[in-house]
């Protein structure tokens, strides 16, 4: 499969259609889930998978296979999906009165939830919280990471972060008792 990739990559760096074709039939699918948790929609995620890949296209000759090619077209989707959430809004801090609860167990609540109903659900949090949480949770970067990428301080990140593990918590445990009471 390394070899694959390796002809694959070198493919695309000379321009081969049919080469690049396949690398993002290979990947897009998982970076199209990754641009759907920092979205609304699948329309604003696709847009965003479509702009990574014509950047991943554009600077494929950048890549120096220091590491998997996954995880270099992962970064760079990750962060085109946060420089088109910043176009369209200023990250800020979102405060909605509500008082951040550091209890969340996870395992516990996600146990009865599909994976399609949590990206529901973390599609309907504030832009903030909904970026925090994905930069923090789903790509393990530090709050120091995301201050820098953000711009905000690192208190913030950590605010947002409980504050979205908090609304989460309240809106899967209402999805979980709707989805009990009617079924």
């Amino acid at each position: 499969m390394e070899k694959d990739l390796s002809k694959l990559i070198k493919g695309c760096i000379s321009g081969d259609d049919v080469l690049q074709k396949e690398l993002y039939d290979l990947f897009a699918p998982k970076m199209l889930a990754v641009c759907l948790r920092y979205t609304k929609n699948k329309q604003e995620a696709e847009d965003a998978l479509q702009e990574s890949f014509i950047k991943i296209f554009m600077n494929i000759h950048k890549f120096r296979n220091e590491g998997a090619i996954e995880a270099w077209i992962r970064r760079i989707t990750v962060n085109t999906a946060l420089a088109s959430l910043r176009k369209k809004i200023r990250l800020y801090t979102f405060d909605d009165g509500m008082e951040a609860e550091s209890d969340f167990d996870s395992e516990l609540i996600l146990s009865n939830l599909a994976a399609n109903d949590l990206l529901e659900i973390i599609q309907t949090l504030p832009e903030g919280y909904r970026t925090v949480l994905n930069l923090y949770i789903f790509e393990q970067y530090s709050h120091k990471q995301i201050s820098d990428m953000l711009g905000i301080a690192v208190g913030t990140s950590k605010s947002q972060l409980a504050k979205a593990r908090t609304l989460l918590k309240v809106k899967i445990s209402k999805k979980n008792k709707y989805k009990i009471n009617v079924g």
